[in-house]
């Protein structure tokens, strides 16, 4: 468990399904799980911590054990509206729309292009925390640089992917204060990560 600012936790487990590890977070102001899978210190951690009061999915491929952490601590699970066609049907999830505050100075953003509800996360500043970003799968890290997915990932026109995905990262720079973000596949960057981002995307 990594404490990468002040109350933003990252940790990471190796996901069998996919045969390679990713990254979960948690907000413990804001007691905001995201794409969580158990990590090995186990739940009793975050009841140490929070507890945390909702889970939040980036899109809808990370349900991950979000319903292990919901039953342990009675919180519900929110996912993006356009992906709950792939989710349980059993009204364990809320869903939720692009522009929604789901807690407390936590707003869901569009990202799209690379799915219907494709999702950042935006955690304003507070206190001595920074504000932080989360995303999903539009970008991961390899090794210490940003990038994309494989091309094999992208559809059938990758090219046009990459580049509305730019444009939508660029569109997040420009709107949000953050200097914190938090990737699903890839390390966090604590400081700085506003001008990665938009450096990134412009480079596309």
């Amino acid at each position: 468990m990594q404490e990468i600012v002040s109350g933003a936790y990252d940790w990471t487990t190796f996901h069998e399904g996919i045969g390679q590890s990713v990254h979960s977070h948690y907000l413990e102001a804001e007691g905001v799980l995201l794409d969580p899978r158990v990590p090995e210190c186990g739940t009793g951690w975050f009841a140490e911590h929070g507890p945390p009061t909702r889970i939040v999915l980036t899109n809808r491929h990370h349900l991950r054990h979000a319903a292990t952490f919901a039953n342990r601590f009675g919180c519900p699970v929110l996912a993006h509206e356009a992906g709950l066609h792939d989710l349980p049907d059993d009204g364990s999830i809320t869903p939720f729309a692009f522009g929604d505050e789901i807690a407390p100075g936590v707003v869901a953003h569009e990202v799209g292009v690379l799915c219907p509800e494709e999702t950042a996360i935006y955690a304003a500043p507070r206190d001595e925390r920074p504000g932080v970003l989360v995303l999903a799968d539009c970008v991961v890290r390899w090794d210490c640089a940003l990038g994309f997915v494989p091309d094999e990932l992208l559809g059938d026109d990758p090219e046009a992917i990459k580049a509305g995905l730019a444009a939508r990262l660029t569109a997040l720079c420009d709107e949000l204060d953050f200097d914190v973000l938090l990737l699903a596949h890839g390390d966090a960057k604590a400081s700085g990560a506003r001008e990665e981002l938009r450096a990134f995307a412009a480079s596309v």
